[in-house]
């Protein structure tokens, strides 16, 4: 037994997964202590406009709603320490994290909040216009593009359902996939392809994204000619997925065939006193409201777990 503090309940990762579960577990007395990593508050700090929050009628920006989410986890006694966790041993309890691979810190549970990143192009332009014409999310922010013309970099399934769900909103939608065929099932290429709304852009790459201030257009590269060309548009979709931030859990916890966290019986890991919310181990929904919701889960279930 270590002669360190040991903590009820350590949350890896903030955002609203993490933040929640800091929330509830703070109100159940349990003084829980998020470690959270950089960007503090996951994919909201990048967010601009969130108007699917419930509570928040007129909207809210995504860093504004991941202060007012510390805030009141603070409120009831959460702890937050800013820094990486590096190595964790869950072979016995209490299970120790090594922060910044120089302190050791020990916990009776541990609520896994990571999150997932969405996978970027890479290009410089993403970044800076990234929440104002380029987006991650087709569900978060279709609604801001009403009319408009719009491309969608992918060619698996996600992308698929993301250009046909933004044929709700968009006058036009324009796939742009490297390839002359894509990888998605028969059934999702068929229905975009039956689409009137959305055309193809076989063999090509967007290699640099136009605008000052906010998307205006994008360039075009065909992968066999090599031909480089300019094009109009309005916004762009990235929809080459997401990757799970579990690498430092791999071998450990049971992770699927993509790396998210396979949990049961609510927010359980297959180690008992480990469980994991939010976006690491959801592949399916990815929003802010139902990470908060599974958040609320690892804090009663842990809760539990400690109370047996």
């Amino acid at each position: 037994m270590p002669n360190e503090q040991i903590e009820n309940i350590i949350i890896i990762g903030s955002g609203p997964a993490g933040d929640t579960a800091a929330l509830y577990s703070a109100r159940a007395d349990l003084n829980p202590l998020v470690i959270e990593g950089m960007p503090p508050g996951g994919q909201l700090t990048i967010t601009t406009d969130v108007e699917n929050y419930p509570g928040f009628p007129n909207g809210v920006q995504g860093p504004e709603l991941t202060e007012l989410f510390r805030k009141q986890a603070e409120r009831f006694g959460a702890r937050f320490l800013t820094g990486s966790v590096t190595n964790v041993d869950f072979g016995s309890l209490p299970f120790k994290l090594t922060i910044e691979d120089e302190k050791n810190i020990f916990s009776k549970a541990i609520i896994i909040a990571t999150g997932a990143t969405a996978k970027l192009l890479g290009l410089k332009s993403e970044s800076r216009l990234m929440g104002r014409g380029v987006s991650a999310c087709a569900t978060c922010d279709g609604f801001f593009f009403k009319d408009k013309e719009l491309i969608v970099v992918g060619g698996g399934d996600t992308a698929m359902e993301e250009a046909t769900f933004l044929t709700k909103f968009a006058s036009k939608i324009y796939i742009v996939h490297r390839r002359n065929e894509f990888r998605a099932s028969k059934i999702m290429q068929q229905r975009v392809l039956n689409n009137e709304k959305i055309d193809v852009i076989w063999n090509s790459n967007v290699v640099d994204i136009l605008g000052e201030n906010d998307v205006t257009g994008v360039k075009l590269e065909n992968t066999i000619s090599k031909e480089i060309s300019d094009m109009p548009i309005d916004g762009v979709f990235l929809a080459i997925g997401h990757k799970p931030n579990t690498d430092l859990f791999k071998n450990i916890i049971d992770l699927n065939e993509s790396g998210y966290i396979i949990t049961k019986n609510g927010t359980n890991t297959n180690i008992p006193g480990i469980f994991a919310c939010g976006d690491v181990q959801d592949w399916i929904y990815r929003q802010a409201v139902t990470a908060a919701g599974t958040g609320c889960m690892a804090a009663i279930d842990a809760e539990r777990f400690l109370e047996k």
